[in-house]
């Protein structure tokens, strides 16, 4: 099995969080059955062979919703995947429905969304195609205090809201309060710098965690087991 992810025009840190592909191999006969961590994203994946099943048998296109716990789902040994990870601002951005509204689960994208030519074409070509699709197009100034942020309180400090109307803000654009956003942030940053640390309680102090056994509480909650088990066996945000 093969993970990657193309490097991206740091002129979308605020919108796009990442572009990935994903190999199975080619076992035509087998099953795989995987696990994705919650990372606070919403993903436009194209499968470009094989099956794919979460919940239900999904399309060659569809769109995943925030999760704030694993999800497990599973493929055909030769399946592949496209995918355009999104910071749910910019789904809506484009024009996308609220978060809440497919909040852990999928739904099918039409052919004729703006994504869809983008992640159905040449792969190399994604990164150069979202900045021309994203021109003019701006994220909330709310996005930039979020991913600044590692409290609740700096997040308000940042964008100028009160605890009230950040509530709102959540409620209506992700479908979970602040606090459990950035948890899930939190341990996307945690779990994406994993690889190569040597020391589990630095890492810990490093990503905004009260020490070890915090960060290993989260890692259970949302990757299924503890950090260092987790290192040996993540692809990207797959487990």
């Amino acid at each position: 099995m093969h993970y990657a992810e193309l490097p991206m025009p740091s002129g979308l840190n605020l919108l796009v969080a990442a572009v990935w592909t994903l190999d199975a191999g080619d076992d035509a006969g087998g099953w795989i059955e995987h696990v994705a961590t919650p990372d606070g994203c919403i993903e436009v994946i194209a499968r470009t062979r094989g099956r794919s099943a979460w919940r239900r048998d999904q399309p060659g296109l569809f769109v995943t919703g925030l999760s704030s716990k694993p999800i497990r789902f599973g493929f055909s040994g030769d399946a592949a995947f496209v995918a355009i990870k999104l910071w749910p601002w910019a789904w809506e951005v484009l024009g996308g429905f609220p978060c809440p509204a497919f909040a852990d689960d999928w739904v099918g994208l039409a052919d004729d969304h703006a994504l869809a030519p983008i992640v159905t074409g040449d792969v190399s070509g994604i990164p150069a195609s979202l900045s021309a699709l994203f021109a003019g197009r701006e994220p909330p100034p709310i996005a930039q205090a979020i991913l600044e942020a590692r409290s609740v309180a700096g997040i308000g400090a940042n964008s100028g809201l009160g605890p009230r109307a950040l509530q709102r803000w959540f409620a209506a654009h992700i479908g979970l309060p602040p606090r459990s956003y950035l948890k899930l942030l939190r341990f996307r940053e945690s779990l994406r710098d994993l690889p190569g640390q040597t020391s589990l309680a630095g890492h810990a102090a490093e990503h905004g965690y009260a020490d070890q056994a915090h960060m290993a509480r989260d890692f259970r909650a949302l990757a299924g087991g503890p950090p260092h088990e987790v290192r040996k066996r993540a692809h990207g945000p797959f487990l």
